[in-house]
């Protein structure tokens, strides 16, 4: 091959390199719209793959799904992709919110929080209504999906409005810790289940791990003509420190702002009882966070902000540092 054609050959190596995979459009992260963020990086491909909820409609009619984006640098993310759709036989059908994606046993499970708009008791007046809604557990061989499911029925109790699922695996055990609604209790809570072995099920009564209100900084939220406050739980993801304490970070609100605290298990592990950090983690209206490391090992945790209004929320994602006793905020990653 003479010196042009080599020239030519390199040139189309370097622009199809350049481009995207066919059909898939690159954004950056502040492109993209986005509640509760949740990042898994899969070393199996080398993508970080983020997941979005987004509904779809079938036949006329509206279910709820999950899209994912993928990245190998947290920068250009390709995508979307749809990897899950609610089947619509479930129990119920209606919008996921923060979809969650664990690698367990070789397998890629989906802990995926449902909605409906199906009333199952009497609203209190000025209240919002009690609706079916639940966290349900979907698995796959492939973290772009397809996630099916075990069964057409919720992980977390059926008479309990839950939501934000996640998992912990602890001594060989897995398990699921989630969120019971505010608007059911008042005080929102941290709950505790145990999973079967291949999480097809819960395998154990619920267990309330803390309230809302026990942390300092959850302040609570007034509503109009009601002399109660509520007092919210959201976003829910354990992580163990480099000296071993089991650390739970959560969302509520302090003084009106969406804000993520600490929680810490005294004994070290999962079932407490857990103890609130007196300073909160990151007070500036974002929250729903989850913590990952990076290829390169870089300790990093994501979440949204702002939490208000709505359409605005983007992923934002902090470098964490792990002092053995606590989790600190670092720089924000220039993204």
């Amino acid at each position: 091959m003479d010196l042009k054609n080599q020239s030519l050959t390199l040139f189309f190596i370097i622009v199809i390199n350049a481009l995207p995979l066919c059909g898939q459009t690159v954004k950056k992260l502040s492109e993209i719209p986005i509640r509760d963020p949740y990042i898994m990086p899969d070393k199996k491909s080398g993508y970080y793959y983020m997941y979005k909820s987004a509904s779809v409609n079938t036949s006329g009619k509206v279910m709820g799904g999950v899209e994912a984006y993928k990245s190998r640098d947290l920068k250009n993310w390709e995508g979307p992709v749809q990897v899950f759709t609610v089947p619509d036989d479930n129990w119920i059908t209606g919008a996921v919110w923060a979809p969650e994606v664990h690698t367990y046993n070789g397998k890629y499970y989906l802990f995926a929080t449902l909605n409906s708009n199906i009333q199952w008791k009497k609203e209190q007046q000025g209240w919002p209504k009690y609706l079916f809604r639940g966290t349900q557990i979907f698995v796959s061989d492939h973290p772009d999906g397809p996630f099916l499911p075990y069964a057409k029925v919720p992980h977390t109790p059926m008479d309990q409005m839950a939501l934000d699922g996640t998992l912990w695996v602890e001594e060989g055990r897995p398990y699921m810790i989630y969120c019971h609604e505010w608007v059911q209790v008042i005080d929102g809570t941290m709950v505790l289940v145990e999973l079967s072995a291949d999480l097809s099920a819960p395998a154990g009564d619920p267990l309330t791990l803390f309230h809302a209100s026990a942390a300092g900084w959850s302040t609570g939220s007034s509503h109009d003509n009601i002399s109660v406050k509520s007092y919210v739980t959201d976003g829910c993801f354990l992580y163990r420190t480099k000296t071993g304490k089991l650390l739970m970070i959560w969302s509520s609100f302090m003084n009106g702002e969406y804000a993520i605290g600490i929680a810490e298990s005294v004994t070290g592990k999962i079932h407490g009882p857990w103890v609130q950090q007196e300073k909160p983690l990151f007070t500036q209206n974002g929250g729903h966070g989850m913590i990952f490391r990076t290829f390169e090992g870089r300790l990093c945790m994501t979440f949204h902000r702002p939490n208000s209004p709505r359409g605005q929320e983007r992923a934002r994602i902090f470098e964490l540092q792990d002092t053995g006793d606590t989790l600190q905020l670092l720089q924000e990653l220039t993204l």
